[in-house]
């Protein structure tokens, strides 16, 4: 079963500073029948203005995948961690116990990301923050996890979750494959281009909230960027 969740159809914020869609009930987009899909409770779509962001702000017992499209963020912690994360690389943070951050645009341009949050398999904990690059050139005609918690992902991100993160870039006419185990929740936005999915065409920045489906067929329509998510 594959439910498409248009981009035009979602919930969002316009802050001024922040453009924001968001795939998911969150903020002051309150919608009770949509909380999430399985372990994945996040997934919004961020446009930030330059020089502004979002200031000190605490979380805990979740765990924060953010994916730059376009740009770059600038993070600070209160374990004193600081790093700049630009397109196409990834940062993790596991809010464990508890955590205060920051996340701003320092560039003169727009920054874009997509901010993802799943739900970890056990409270608490000691908080991490890491960050790391993915090369578009390496993910090419293929998914590559970016994060995990799930045994064997040794190359991406951990997180403390029943989950995986992977990304891909397709040119127009390739087809990437996954295939889920039993009883899982997929969920896939394309941050670029137009694919269909097992016969379901998805177009950029749509969600496609994905069950049962022995086998995914993704196939780009035009040049694509896509990630999914792979949860509990």
């Amino acid at each position: 079963m594959i439910e498409l969740r248009p981009f035009n159809k979602l919930g969002g914020a316009d802050h001024g500073w922040l453009k924001a869609k968001h795939h998911f009930s969150f903020a002051s987009h309150y919608d009770p029948n949509n909380m999430g899909h399985g372990a994945l409770r996040v997934w919004n779509d961020d446009e930030i203005a330059p020089n502004t962001g979002f200031p000190a702000h605490p979380h805990a017992n979740m765990e924060i995948i953010t994916y730059v499209r376009e740009g770059a963020i600038t993070h600070q912690d209160s374990l004193g961690n600081e790093g700049r994360t630009v397109a196409g690389d990834v940062q993790v943070m596991s809010a464990g116990s508890g955590i205060r951050h920051s996340e701003y645009n320092l560039e003169p341009t727009r920054t874009r990301i997509f901010q993802i949050w799943i739900e970890p398999t056990l409270r608490g904990g000691q908080p991490t923050w890491g960050s790391k690059p993915f090369p578009k050139a390496d993910r090419s005609g293929k998914l590559v996890t970016i994060a995990s918690g799930i045994d064997g992902d040794t190359d991406a991100l951990p997180i403390r979750a029943d989950a995986r993160v992977l990304a891909t870039t397709l040119k127009a006419g390739e087809s990437a494959e996954y295939e889920p185990q039993e009883a899982r929740h997929l969920y896939l936005v394309p941050a670029a281009g137009a694919v269909e999915i097992n016969g379901v065409r998805v177009n950029a920045r749509d969600g496609a909230a994905i069950r049962d489906e022995s086998k995914l067929k993704i196939t780009a329509l035009e040049d694509s960027e896509l990630v999914l998510v792979d949860a509990a």
